[in-house]
């Protein structure tokens, strides 16, 4: 039984026809954007950057309602599980209605995503976000007045509903973000970090994704983001930051020093175009890793983590840059979940892979978690076991085909189909 794995660490093994993994956390998430899936590809769409994408994510948010984010959510979580993963970080800033009034119960959206998940079985991380404005003397753009709170007083009200809300569900953890130093000014953000840090709670922000928010910082701060999160007192060991992609030595060097979590989401970061994150430089200053599925271009996640690597090694242009199977496996499950608040609840939730699957086929033992690290796809997943009840049966999550159906009404709705 996959219950009675040696759980000190994260390992694999073969038991019969199967072999037996940790479940793995996707610690960056946007739900909501699974929908824009295909449909931001082609040039007439004029998605030409992360800018023009980022408009045509604008566009989506503006239009869906509570039903229209419980589907696509839950269709996003249901995927995921069918690929491995079994614990999600949520980074949720889809806050208010649509002309950006709270709605009566400020949490609804919020509590949507949480019941999206339970219904998929994966436990997750409601990472509230705070989002105060378009950027520095920018004017706000119709969809971002949904993520927009009037006071950081009003984002902690939140989290702090959610927390006695959801208090004692070992399914749902609550952590708190600031969305960007260009969403975010500098006072909000030390607010925000400060309360974080007083009730121990992960701290999740995206830290120079694209070179125009470092441009931006710049000439706001007279600072790099990361420098100015370093200045402040932002990093430390519930600092998780994501993307880093543009980053100079002496930012490396703070959160490795900090021992902060770096998030990586490469699969969204190749679509967007972010650039090549510095891995190597980071790990060797002591940075912890961790990936997740972000925008849900694809919901791959064994290629989320070998990306890590494989994209370093593209960097590079070397062989064995980053880190070797067993360390990515770390950085998939146990790290993840410690990047979530989640810490040890990885030891309860498992991934049974079929052996005879042909990306796994005639694996030699001494070199199983080579093989499924960079070689496993989702279609190796024949069963997940999370918190002890089995949500994926022979490849299939027992939810899939509701989840379907609801969200491809969802699509129509939206007339994306």
């Amino acid at each position: 039984m996959i219950d009675e794995m040696d759980t000190r660490e994260p390992s694999v093994s073969r038991r019969g026809n199967r072999i037996i993994m940790p479940g793995m956390a996707s610690v960056h998430s946007h739900a909501f954007q699974r929908a824009l899936r295909g449909r931001t590809q082609r040039r007439a769409t004029e998605a030409g950057s992360f800018w023009s994408w980022r408009r045509l994510m604008y566009t989506l948010a503006e239009r869906l309602d509570p039903d229209d984010l419980f589907h696509i959510s839950r269709f996003a979580f249901v995927e995921l599980a069918m690929s491995g993963v079994t614990a999600v970080g949520e980074f949720h800033y889809l806050h208010h209605d649509r002309d950006g009034t709270p709605y009566e119960d400020r949490t609804l959206l919020a509590e949507t995503v949480i019941r999206a998940a339970r219904e998929a079985g994966l436990r997750i991380a409601l990472i509230r976000t705070g989002y105060f404005r378009a950027g520095w003397r920018g004017a706000l753009e119709p969809a971002q007045r949904r993520f927009c709170d009037a006071s950081v007083e009003d984002a902690l009200r939140d989290v702090e509903t959610l927390q006695r809300r959801f208090a004692g569900d070992p399914m749902v953890r609550i952590g708190l973000a600031a969305h960007s130093v260009r969403a975010v000014p500098r006072p909000y953000i030390m607010e925000l970090m400060a309360y974080a840090r007083e009730r121990a709670l992960p701290f999740h922000m995206h830290v120079s994704e694209q070179r125009r928010e470092v441009d931006e910082c710049i000439e706001e701060y007279g600072l790099r983001p990361v420098a100015l999160l370093d200045r402040m007192g932002a990093l430390g060991e519930q600092f998780v930051a994501v993307h880093a992609t543009h980053l100079n030595n002496d930012e490396i060097r703070a959160l490795g020093g900090a021992r902060a979590f770096v998030c990586l989401c490469r699969t969204t970061e190749r679509d967007l175009g972010d650039g090549f994150p510095p891995t190597r430089p980071l790990v060797q200053a002591g940075a912890r890793l961790c990936v997740g599925a972000d925008s849900h271009a694809s919901s791959d996640a064994f290629e989320e983590i070998r990306a890590v690597e494989l994209d370093e090694r593209s960097r590079l242009e070397v062989r064995h840059a980053v880190a070797e199977a067993p360390e990515l496996l770390r950085a998939a499950t146990q790290h993840g979940y410690q990047a979530i608040g989640m810490d040890d609840a990885w030891r309860d939730d498992w991934v049974a892979l079929n052996a005879d699957d042909p990306s796994l086929a005639s694996l030699n033992e001494e070199l199983l978690v080579d093989g499924l690290i960079f070689a496993a796809t989702p279609r190796a997943v024949d069963e997940v076991t999370i918190a002890g009840r089995k949500v994926v049966i022979e490849g299939t999550h027992i939810h899939y085909e509701d989840a379907r159906r609801g969200y491809e009404m969802t699509l129509r709705k939206l007339g994306f189909l």
